[in-house]
């Protein structure tokens, strides 16, 4: 599918969750329905995976930058089992994790991390995690990141539903004072135990759906990063080292990529990037785009990140950057767990 007709798609399904339409389908009825009984088989093979434990990853990390006084970041991790770190052995290893002790690193701040997501959640669960999320008006997160989005087309919810469930997630959390960065859904035609052709059609509705995220993040004043490629090229290449246990989670390396993807965008959310990183880059082909069109190009590329820019004369537009990313290792030590 091409960029141009993949924003169509993108721009169809957003505006069928903004005024209340349901019927836009991912890959047709039939498709979806096949794509979805070979992924389920798929996870039957997989099963939960050899560590269906999911480590505790919360608490207050870089503790060496304590300030008197100065409070720590308040970050706080919603949506599914990506989020939640579901795969890997060690607190430390968890996305949560990694990106505390980044933007700890980058802030010269401690972070205090939460993590509220669930696995197995669809994005209709991120209204109870929202609620959890905002429960002490004394604690508001600075930032929050969301991954969401797999299950919702394994288990065939409606695109414009899902969409409506993450942009009313955002617009809650915006509304609270929060900033929001959206891991949008990944590429789901990368689990190994999917074959041919039904590997390529999930690949096309894990990135219309990706897309259509990132219209609905964005017009709620949230930023999205594409997850898309980070189960391709890099998975593909080298799946053994970059798959959990079960072929379906990533390992410890695969959310070392995640959250490396996503570190940049959380930084410049809060203000804490270099300025010069926030001007369109022309040689990594970055610049100014109609949303959807910035939608569907971020859909197609892991780490790209579509923010929103004042509307133009011909409606809303984005800004697409292609970030820097930078290495990120698991933190040394266990974190000091916040009271």
């Amino acid at each position: 599918m091409t960029s141009m007709s993949r924003a169509r798609v993108a721009r169809r399904i957003a505006a069928g969750a903004a005024y209340g339409g349901g019927g836009v389908g991912l890959a047709g009825v039939a498709v979806v329905g096949l794509l979805l009984a070979e992924v389920r088989m798929a996870r039957r093979h997989v099963g939960n995976g050899a560590t269906p434990h999911v480590p505790r990853a919360q608490g207050l990390y870089g503790v060496g930058y304590t300030v008197p006084g100065q409070p720590p970041l308040r970050l706080t991790l919603l949506g599914d089992s990506t989020a939640a770190g579901q795969g890997v052995h060690r607190s430390g290893q968890t996305p949560g994790a990694l990106l505390a002790s980044g933007l700890a690193a980058v802030a010269e701040r401690p972070v205090d991390l939460r993590n509220v997501a669930l696995p197995g959640a669809r994005s209709d669960d991120l209204d109870r995690q929202v609620s959890l999320a905002l429960s002490d008006p004394g604690r508001i997160p600075d930032i929050c990141v969301i991954m969401i989005g797999a299950n919702d087309v394994t288990n065939r919810m409606p695109p414009t539903r899902s969409v409506r469930c993450l942009a009313t997630a955002v617009r809650r959390l915006r509304t609270a004072g929060a900033e929001v960065v959206v891991g949008t859904c990944p590429d789901l035609g990368t689990i190994e135990p999917v074959q041919q052709p039904l590997r390529w059609l999930a690949r096309r509705a894990s990135r219309q759906l990706a897309a259509a995220q990132t219209i609905g993040v964005v017009e709620q004043g949230g930023r999205t990063v594409s997850l898309g490629d980070l189960l391709g090229p890099e998975f593909a290449a080298n799946p053994r080292e970059l798959f959990g246990p079960d072929n379906y989670h990533p390992s410890a390396e695969g959310y070392a990529t995640a959250a490396m993807a996503v570190l940049p965008t959380v930084c410049a959310a809060l203000g804490l990037w270099p300025a010069d990183e926030d001007r369109p880059d022309l040689s990594r082909r970055e610049g100014f785009l109609p949303v959807a069109k910035a939608a569907a190009e971020a859909a197609s590329e892991a780490g790209t990140e579509v923010a929103a820019v004042p509307a133009g004369p011909r409606g809303p537009w984005a800004l697409l950057k292609r970030r820097r990313r930078r290495r990120l290792q698991e933190p040394e030590q266990a974190p000091t767990v916040a009271t």
